[in-house]
């Protein structure tokens, strides 16, 4: 059977950070690299699903001139069929879990070709009790879904290029998605598109 995990060790190192790093408007000040001050938002905070996020630096010792934007288009809610039709292995640690479907848009603006592994890195989901949660990684083997293509994160984008992804979340079964959220460093609150209720 498959196993799964949402985050590597440095993704808890940051969530740790964030329960201590809370800014006054309730929103931790996560890592990330700070967006860039001629970002097209113009420190803009809240976007609409569709609505291009603001200008973001790559944090890869490669690429670390690339700067690229993240578009979310479209979240789907799935059920805890999906879970059960995925081939992941349920975590009892954690309870029922139904996956979070968000279609977006990667833009290579300038800089040295990223990987799309590279792009989509800051995405979170955050539910409507305030938990927030990145995306699913799995460690051993793959988790199918139906409506949602894994992502080629091999694959390199430059210059000009784009390439609309999905990704997978898992959240508490019972709760519902309220924001995909967008972090920019410890010094910037994120970037979030709020969802319909």
């Amino acid at each position: 059977m498959r196993t799964w995990t949402r985050a590597a060790a440095a993704t808890v190192a940051a969530l740790t950070a964030a329960a201590v790093l809370t800014g006054c408007n309730g929103l931790p000040q996560m890592g990330g690299a700070p967006a860039s001050p001629q970002a097209g938002a113009k420190g803009k905070k809240a976007f609409r699903l569709g609505e291009e996020g603001p200008l973001q630096e790559s944090r890869k010792v490669d690429s670390q001139d690339a700067r690229f934007t993240v578009t979310p288009l479209e979240v789907r809610t799935g059920t805890e069929a999906d879970m059960e039709n995925s081939g992941l292995r349920k975590d009892e640690k954690e309870g029922p879990q139904i996956p979070v479907f968000v279609w977006s848009t990667l833009n290579h603006k300038s800089g040295t070709p990223m990987k799309l592994g590279d792009m989509d890195g800051d995405l979170m989901v955050r539910t409507e009790s305030g938990q927030r949660t990145r995306a699913l990684i799995v460690m051993l083997g793959s988790a199918k879904w139906a409506d949602c293509p894994s992502t080629p994160s091999e694959k390199t984008l430059g210059p000009g290029q784009s390439e609309k992804i999905c990704t997978a979340f898992l959240i508490p079964a019972g709760q519902r998605p309220a924001a995909v959220e967008l972090f920019r460093g410890f010094n910037a609150q994120p970037a979030q598109w709020p969802l319909g209720t």
